[in-house]
């Protein structure tokens, strides 16, 4: 059984390795590690919660590709990722650019932190409550039967 669950961890680590096809790959290293780079920050836009590095989808291939593409044409990364976002928009990201177009994006989990603190005060201040009193005689006999 272990040996199956190192087998199949193995090929869970391995598997972004598997997205990327030799045909892919640009000769040179460094533009490669590059590519590599940017395209671990696009989002596929099939399957939505990875990055076309390491999904298989048709579409994140031609993401890849068109990447690839641009690196070769002498563009710099942060030209390359203002060119796909201009043409997929901002939802290609999978960290979204701190605009006002995406504030609501960025402003909603403190939104949500600050009305969660904001009623759990209100709540601690509105229900006070009494001490405690303690147990008649009838109710310490009462117990006790019940837990014997």
């Amino acid at each position: 059984m272990r040996k199956l669950l190192v087998v199949l961890a193995f090929l869970v680590a391995v598997q972004p390795a598997f997205s990327l096809t030799p045909d892919e790959q640009l000769k040179d290293p460094a533009l490669e590690a590059r590519a590599r780079a940017i395209s671990a920050q696009l989002r596929c836009l099939v399957c939505q919660n990875q990055s076309i590095d390491d999904s298989e989808a048709p579409l994140a291939k031609d993401l890849r590709t068109l990447v690839r593409e641009q690196l070769s044409a002498g563009k710099s990364d942060s030209q390359v990722m203002d060119y796909i976002v201009a043409r997929y928009g901002q939802f290609v990201l999978l960290k979204p650019r701190f605009e006002p177009e995406t504030l609501i994006l960025w402003g909603t989990p403190f939104a949500v932190l600050l009305i969660a603190g904001a009623a759990m005060i209100l709540r601690r201040k509105r229900g006070q409550v009494a001490p405690e009193t303690p147990l008649s005689e009838d109710e310490k006999r009462a117990l006790e039967r019940a837990l014997q």
